[in-house]
């Protein structure tokens, strides 16, 4: 039993360390020689790696974080393959390994601590969980930044589409009401973490993407 417990927490361990690779920083140091951090906005994340240094570099830090909280949630199959955890606890430790990535994405313990904001992170997590809401929400996404330009905005508005299509949506019907929960639960996070982008929003000086 001792042994169970420890490997489950290797594995919690496991999705935190992926979440915390800081791949906006240590792309723009191995390929540019550039710290994100000290440019743009200071984010470490994808938006301020299109900002700094431009679409295909980007592109591949958007990817990669996507593929962090996908990977993370990931590894309740392998849980469920060595009986550490039952299939109807796998849900819950989607949950729980997805959450872990998200936050190592945004206080990465191989950067500081000072990460990026989670929404790539949060986007891989929901596609291992709900696949076909994530896809809506993100074309949602893609839409709203068409017509607003603002990626905070949009980001923040998309993925409160998430719990929104979750409930009203017939196709999803019945829904899981877990999954509702934590879907507002990410809205949440998401205007945590985009407090500064909000207050530059009511006051105008928020910067807008070249789309």
């Amino acid at each position: 039993m001792m042994m169970t417990y420890m490997t489950i927490g290797l594995y919690l361990l496991g999705a935190y360390l992926l979440g915390s690779i800081p791949t906006a920083v240590w792309v723009g140091k191995a390929f540019y020689n550039i710290d994100v951090r000290a440019h743009g906005s200071g984010n470490a994340g994808a938006t301020n790696t299109f900002r700094v240094l431009g679409k295909k570099p980007g592109f591949a830090v958007f990817l990669i974080d996507v593929l962090k909280g996908f990977a993370a949630v990931s590894l309740s199959i392998c849980m469920v393959d060595q009986s550490l955890i039952s299939m109807e606890a796998a849900f819950y430790y989607k949950l729980v390994l997805g959450a872990l990535a998200v936050g190592g994405h945004i206080y990465p313990i191989f950067a500081g601590f000072k990460g990026g904001k989670g929404v790539a992170t949060v986007m891989g997590m929901v596609l291992g969980i709900q696949l076909v809401a994530t896809l809506a929400s993100f074309v949602v996404f893609l839409i709203l930044l068409k017509i607003t330009k603002y990626v905070s905005l949009s980001s923040m508005l998309s993925a409160l589409c998430f719990p929104l299509m979750l409930l009203f949506v017939p196709y999803f019907q019945p829904v899981d009401q877990r999954l509702v929960i934590f879907g507002f639960v990410v809205v949440v996070l998401l205007v945590f973490t985009h407090r500064s982008n909000i207050k530059r929003l009511l006051a105008g000086t928020e910067s807008k993407a070249k789309v």
